[in-house]
Parts: structure tokens; sequence; C-alpha cells
């Protein structure tokens, strides 16, 4: 007689079922030391993160290789592989979907455009926008990703890691001019970072793109760190525009967290 699939998992010693979550656990752990070191790191650099064995690093690293989840560069070092970004972008696209709503209430309640981005390695991406109904209006692709020091949504969401990761962030990358109004130092930088988190929000006042102005709000509590935005030419986006918005995005950016939360 056939053995259903319950007695056979109930047959299964609990020690082998345990040591398969924790090997998972474990794997997962690895990718997420890997990505916060900006997707490439040596094995010493993982086991002082992990605190694993190094025996153990090479065993699951070797079944993450032979899977491409993970690849070996010709430093020895290893990366983030490719089969990563299958899984990132139907992940993108799912929370897009999730987001849109939060996002067209955004563009409703305040006429610009808004957008929700998070960070990847050391880039901010785009993963979802609701344009504005202006004929003059802020465009930005989803999936395009730009350098965190220069975008409000970059500054909103490195202001939500400590000191010292989102400094390394801005030494590994850099901090080019886009305008001559871009942050380029790192002390100028943590002067910025300490007003956003004072008030509770970032803002890129044509940092990025010459006439735009962005005013960007992290999304605390969610499942992932991200940013929400609204965007528009200065003309529009004034100074008192952005007193009035900042309480409506946060809010906002609130209730999207707590709608992820509940769908995770």
């Amino acid at each position: 007689m056939a053995t259903s699939s319950a007695a056979a998992d109930a047959g299964t010693p609990a020690k082998a079922r345990g040591g398969g979550v924790q090997s998972l656990d474990r794997a997962f752990a690895l990718l997420e030391i890997m990505a916060d070191a900006g997707g490439e790191i040596s094995l010493s650099q993982l086991a002082e993160s992990s605190g694993l064995p190094l025996p153990t690093i090479h065993r699951i690293i070797r079944t993450l290789l032979g899977k491409g989840y993970v690849r070996q560069l010709p430093s020895r070092r290893y990366a983030l592989g490719p089969r990563l970004i299958g899984l990132g972008d139907s992940a993108s696209r799912m929370l897009g979907t999730w987001a849109r709503p939060h996002l067209t209430h955004l563009v409703d309640e305040l006429g610009e455009t808004a957008n929700l981005a998070m960070l990847d390695g050391d880039k901010v991406v785009y993963v979802a926008q609701v344009p504005s109904q202006h004929a003059m209006r802020m465009f930005t692709e989803v999936g395009r990703r730009v350098p965190a020091h220069s975008a409000g949504v970059g500054k909103a969401l490195l202001a939500q890691l400590p000191d010292r990761e989102a400094m390394a962030v801005l030494h590994r990358a850099g901090m080019p001019a886009a305008t001559d109004r871009t942050i380029t130092t790192p002390h100028a930088f943590a002067a910025e970072i300490a007003r956003i988190r004072e008030r509770g929000y970032a803002i890129d006042d044509g940092e990025q793109e010459v006439g735009v102005r962005c005013l960007a709000v992290p999304v605390r509590g969610g499942p992932a760190m991200m940013a929400v935005s609204i965007s528009g030419p200065e003309s529009r986006v004034s100074w008192e525009f952005v007193t009035r918005a900042a309480p409506i995005v946060q809010r906002a950016a609130a209730d999207l967290a707590a709608d992820l939360d509940h769908r995770e």
C-alpha cells in the first residue's frame, strides 16, 4: 500500500526536519549578508558576519553556486548570482501591484507623481510609479537605478540605516554631482541624514534633476526597507506644498507598511 506524504512526514526524524530548516535559514542569512555588503564578499567576511564555521559556509555556498543563486568571481570572492534576478523581478512586480492603490491616492490628493523605491545594493531602484495628470510631470521608468545620495528616496532609505552602514554605501558608490546642488561630501551628507531623521522626511531639492523637487518618506515597519515619494517641478512643488504634503505622504507610507505586513 502506498504511503501518504503525511505519513512520510510523520516518519521523518524531527532532527532531519529541523536540520533542513536550519540550513535554509543559514542560506538566506548568507545571501542577505552578501546583499548588505554590496553584492560581493569573501568567505572570511561571511564567516565574520554570520558567526558560522567555514566548513558550514563552504557547504551552503556550494549548493547556492550549483543553483545559480551565487557565483564565484575570478578574485575567488563570491557575488549574488543571476538566478536571483528573476525572483527579484517577480517580487518587485508584485510589490508594485500592492503599492499602486496607495500611490494613486497620493496622486489624487496632491496632484504630483508618486513613486516607490528600494535600496538595491548601493543604488536605489524604482519599483512602482503612478504619474501625475499634469502635462508637465515627472516620469521615472520602473526598474531605473539611481545613486542614493542625490535622490529623495535614496536619502530616505539611507537615513534608515545606522550611520556606519550609510557611509559605507556612499564610500562604495561614490558621490558624483548630478547637478550643482548635489551633496558630494560624507560630512555634509551626515548632517543631511540627521535633519531627515529629525523631521521624518527627505528632500531632493534639484539634486538629481535640475528644476525638480521631491519629498520622500521612509516606509517604516514594512517587510523590506522602502521609501515613498512625491515629485514635480519646483514651480508646483513649492516649500509651502512640501509643508502641506509631508504628513499626507507620511500617512500613505504608514498605510502601505500596514498593508504589506497584513499581506505577509
